[in-house]
Formats: C-alpha cells, sequence, structure tokens
C-alpha cells in the first residue's frame, strides 16, 4: 500500500468534481437538486453517459436483465474473480446530487487515475451502477441488487410496478436497458462501496472517512387496509368501514412505536395510498408502507412484533381488515473484516482521520455481504442532511475517503 505524504497516489480531485456536477445537470429538481426516479427518462440519460465515461476510460461495460450495469477495467489475470466498486445512480423524488451518485463516479475516478498512471492490476476492478436502489419508483428499494445476491429472484424483480401499475421490466425495455447478461451467480473477489454517511456525525466531528462496522438491523412492511366504500353523508358512523381511518391510526401507532424505543429505534410510516380518494365516498382501500430500524436485532425483532399487534387493534377500532402484502429486513449482515481493515490502513496510511460508525440507512452492500467479502465507506454530507433537495457536499468531504477507497481496493486487487 502507498505510504503517507504528497508522493502518494491521489485521484484527480477536480476531474471527479466536475463528472459529478455533469451527472447533477440530468434530472433537475425543482430547488437545486434531483428528480431522477429508477427508469425514468432520466436515468435513461445519466446510464448513457456514464456508459460513455466508461467506454472512454477503456472499460467493457455489460448489463444485466435488471439493469444493473458492470464497467469492467481487465486485470493482468482476467480469470480471476474481480473487485467491484458500486453504488447507484438512480435518486429520491426530491433529492440531493450525491447520494449514490458519488460511489458510482468516484469507482469511474479510480478507472481514470490508474490509467492515467499506467497502474495494472492483477484482478479486474469492475465499477457498478445498481438500479433502483432508491425504491422511490418500484418499491422496495435495493431491489436489483437483493436479485443479484439470491434474496429475491428475477421474476420478482421484473415484476415490481409503480404507481402508474407500470412494470420494472416493461421500463428496463422502454428505456433499452434491460440486458441479456444473467443476474448474480458470479464469483466475486470483494464489494467496496463509498457512500455518504446520510447522518450528521462525520460532518459535526470533521472527520473525513467513516469506517463502517455494521448496520441497524431494518424490518419493512406494506400493508393493505380492507374496509367498504359507502356515502360520507348517509353512512351511520357506526356502520363506516372506512380504510384510510384504519391507515391513519397504524400510522400514529408507528410513530408511537418509534417512540417508545427512541433515541435508538427509529419507525417511519412513508406512505399511504388510498382508493378511490374521492370526495364524497369513504374509503374501501388503503395501502401504508411502514420502515422500522434498531441497531439491536432482537429490539428490531420486538418493534416488528409490535406493529404486528397494532394492525390487530388498528382494524379492530377501524372495523377494518387489515393484511401484509410485501415485507423485507436487512442490516444484519456483516461486513468482512479483512476488507474493513484494508479501509482502515489505507486511511491512516494516508494521513485521513477516520471513526468506525455505524450505517442508519440502506445500501446495496447489505445485499452485497451476503455473496461477497465486502467493505462500506462513508463521507461527511452538510449537517446529514439527505433525501432532501438541500443536501450537500464539498469537494474536500468527498476526495479524502476517495483517495482511501483506491488504495483498498488496489490493495485487494493485487493481492497474492
Amino acid at each position: 500500500m502507498t505510504g503517507p505524504g504528497d508522493n502518494a497516489l491521489r485521484i484527480d480531485g477536480p476531474r471527479l468534481w466536475s463528472t459529478i456536477m455533469r451527472s447533477a445537470e440530468v434530472g433537475p429538481g425543482v430547488a437545486g437538486g434531483l428528480r431522477r426516479l429508477a427508469l425514468s427518462d432520466s436515468d435513461r440519460v445519466i446510464r448513457d453517459i456514464f456508459r460513455e465515461w466508461c467506454a472512454d476510460a477503456g472499460m467493457t461495460v455489460t448489463v444485466d436483465r435488471l439493469g444493473n450495469m458492470f464497467a469492467r477495467r481487465e486485470g493482468t489475470e482476467p480469470d480471476l474473480p474481480p473487485v467491484l466498486i458500486g453504488s447507484h445512480l438512480d435518486t429520491q423524488i426530491a433529492s440531493g446530487r450525491f447520494d449514490g451518485i458519488v460511489g458510482v463516479l468516484a469507482g469511474l475516478e479510480i478507472a481514470r487515475t490508474l490509467n492515467d498512471r499506467g497502474i495494472a492490476t492483477r484482478r479486474p476492478i469492475e465499477i457498478v451502477n445498481w438500479s433502483n436502489e432508491e425504491g422511490a419508483r418500484f418499491a422496495p428499494p435495493m431491489s436489483a441488487s437483493a436479485v443479484f445476491a439470491g434474496v429475491r429472484d428475477l421474476a420478482w424483480g421484473l415484476g415490481r410496478t409503480d404507481a402508474d401499475g407500470l412494470t420494472f421490466g416493461g421500463e428496463l425495455e422502454r428505456i433499452g436497458f434491460a440486458g441479456s447478461a444473467p443476474v448474480g451467480g458470479r464469483d466475486l473477489d470483494a464489494y467496496f462501496e463509498l457512500h455518504i454517511e446520510q447522518g450528521p456525525i462525520l460532518d459535526r466531528e470533521r472527520i473525513p472517512v467513516g469506517v463502517v462496522t455494521g448496520s441497524y438491523a431494518v424490518r419493512g412492511f406494506v400493508t393493505e387496509v380492507i374496509g367498504e366504500t359507502s356515502h360520507a353523508g348517509p353512512t351511520p358512523m357506526a356502520a363506516r368501514r372506512n380504510a384510510l381511518v384504519g391507515a391513519a391510526m397504524i400510522a400514529v401507532g408507528v410513530n408511537d412505536i418509534g417512540w417508545k424505543y427512541a433515541p435508538d429505534g427509529k419507525s417511519t410510516a412513508t406512505r399511504i395510498a388510498n382508493w378511490p380518494n374521492l370526495v364524497g365516498i369513504v374509503p374501501s382501500r388503503a395501502e401504508i408502507t411502514v420502515d422500522m430500524r434498531h441497531p439491536d436485532p432482537e429490539i428490531a425483532r420486538r418493534m416488528g412484533e409490535d406493529f404486528l399487534a397494532l394492525l390487530s387493534d388498528a382494524g379492530a377500532r377501524a372495523n377494518v381488515e387489515t393484511r401484509i402484502v410485501d415485507e423485507w429486513s436487512y442490516g444484519a449482515e456483516s461486513f468482512d473484516a479483512e476488507c474493513v481493515d484494508l479501509v482502515r490502513q489505507a486511511a491512516d496510511a494516508l494521513g485521513f482521520p477516520r471513526l468506525d460508525i455505524l450505517s442508519q440507512a440502506g445500501h446495496d452492500a447489505f445485499n452485497l455481504a451476503r455473496v461477497t467479502p465486502t467493505a462500506l465507506i462513508f463521507c461527511p454530507c452538510t449537517d446529514g442532511i439527505t433525501h432532501n433537495e438541500a443536501e450537500n457536499c464539498l469537494p474536500e468531504d468527498i476526495f479524502p475517503s476517495v483517495d482511501v477507497l483506491m488504495h483498498a481496493v488496489l490493495t485487494r486487487a493485487n493481492r497474492d
């Protein structure tokens, strides 16, 4: 590993920043951020640009059946399994310019820097753009990497639908990114992901490198609430089966569960859909999506049990039926000790302060940790603001962690 000092291998920071700012022009939001939902027209545009950037850097781009993009920089021993660097280019509906994007474009910058210096690696390095990490259009989040890791099957991934009933598979075809490569089932050497922290700790402490040692355990539920349509005027209150009222009771109860397990517990009702959602009609159906998190997996399990009890109580009080139609969990996976140590060693060698930290948000790295040695690195973001167009990073927030990522990947890719 390259030692500390001015002679250490470093990325071209201004070039990386320029690349990030070019990405920020694609799918602009209304307040300076981004609205680049998965498989939208703007997602197609940034995918095309990313593919062109990778080709210009001498990499070969492969797309699998879920639209995951793999840009391969060949190694001197191409039969060895590759080291992957990845994250995502899709965004939330009102997002910043850095969430996920930094991780993908950091990988591109590393490839460019190695090209500039004429540095070869034993193992191939592949830069990955995972489809639909955010899940803002096609729930749940991280769906494509979940299929890649064997957590879900291909039919499930292709069959995800958005609010308009459009399928993931159909939209992949429409934007021209329904690839032919199999999803997963490959030999991999390791996976490294760089991401903004999405929390205030690194920014508050002015520490440039977060070494992620683990994560909160996360449980997600989509619950259908079934009532009966009736007239909003003549129908007696005692005879109503208002699905929206049932969903509202669930939303309030979910918030109460969060407070019960605070400060570490987080419990959020994130979305309610309501049918027929018309004036004068008691709603017959609602759907509510819930997210629960805690650093202790056992307590996260208990939060889930509290949620099941809440469904029964809300159903009885609102005179409606409830049923869970989808659920998911992640975050209990362990990151690889050797890969995590490579991150620590790289930060120390380059002279960057570092902090061991837990991830409170979900990342594709959680799915990859199921199938290959994995490490996750955080960089600061201003005040921890994220999933918001006000999300911001300064160049000095990003460049140290990219240098650390590069040195950790080089060491892994060149080991005997």
